[in-house]
C-alpha cells in the first residue's frame, strides 16, 4: 500500500468513526432497539440456507445483529484470533457462551469452543460504498479470510451514515457482495 493510499484511508476511518459514534449517540432508544431487526428475503433466503452463519459481537458503536440471527437449528460463528499474529479464524459461539477479550480487544469466543467454517459471514466495517468497497478496521484480517474463501457470500453490516461515495482500495481489498444497513439492503456485485 503506498504511503498515500494508507493516510487516505486512514483519514476516512477517523471521519467515519465520529460519523457513526454521533449517529449512535443520537439514535432514538426505541429507533436503535428496532434496527437490524428485520431481514430482506433475499438475505432471509441466504440465511436460511446457511447452517453456518459468520457474524460479530458489537464493539463500541457497531451494529448489534446477534438478535436478528437467534433462529433454530442455526450455529452462529464468531471471530477469533489466537494472538496478534495469527489468522482471524471462525469459532462456534453458543448462546450463553461467555465471550472473551481477545488480543485486539473485541468480544471473541473462548480459545476452546469449536473451530467453524462459516456459510456466509456478516461483518462489521467502518465505511462502505454501493460497488461493494469496504473499509474496515485496517488489519486486513476479514479481505485475507476472504480471500482464502470466495465462495463465501460476503455481507457488510453498518450504518447509512457509513456510506460514502468510494472506499479507497488496493489490490488485497475484497469487495463486498451485499451491505445491510438500518434501513435498507443494498446488492453491490453479481454474485448474489
Amino acid at each position: 500500500m503506498t504511503p498515500d493510499l494508507a493516510s487516505q484511508k486512514q483519514a476516512l476511518r477517523d471521519r467515519l468513526r465520529f460519523r457513526r459514534r454521533h449517529f449512535v449517540a443520537n439514535l432514538d432508544p426505541m429507533g436503535r432497539l428496532a434496527a437490524f431487526r428485520a431481514v430482506p428475503d433475499t438475505l432471509r433466503k441466504l440465511l436460511d440456507a446457511s447452517p453456518v452463519v459468520g457474524a460479530y459481537a458489537p464493539w463500541g458503536d457497531e451494529p448489534d445483529i446477534r438478535p436478528l440471527l437467534l433462529l433454530d437449528g442455526r450455529r452462529i460463528a464468531l471471530p477469533h484470533h489466537a494472538d496478534r499474529t495469527a489468522a482471524m479464524t471462525f469459532r462456534i459461539s453458543d448462546d450463553g457462551d461467555a465471550l472473551r477479550k481477545g488480543p485486539w480487544g473485541s468480544p471473541q469466543p473462548p480459545d476452546s469452543a469449536e473451530i467453524a467454517h462459516p456459510d456466509i459471514v456478516l461483518c462489521p466495517l467502518v465505511g462502505f460504498d454501493r460497488h461493494g468497497g469496504r473499509l474496515g478496521q485496517g488489519g486486513g484480517h476479514y479481505d485475507r479470510f476472504f480471500a482464502e474463501n470466495p465462495a463465501v457470500p460476503r455481507i457488510g453490516i453498518g450504518w447509512s451514515v457509513q456510506e460514502v461515495d468510494t472506499v479507497p482500495i488496493e489490490q488485497t481489498d475484497i469487495l463486498l457482495d451485499a451491505v445491510l444497513t438500518e434501513q435498507e439492503y443494498i446488492i453491490t456485485g453479481d454474485r448474489l
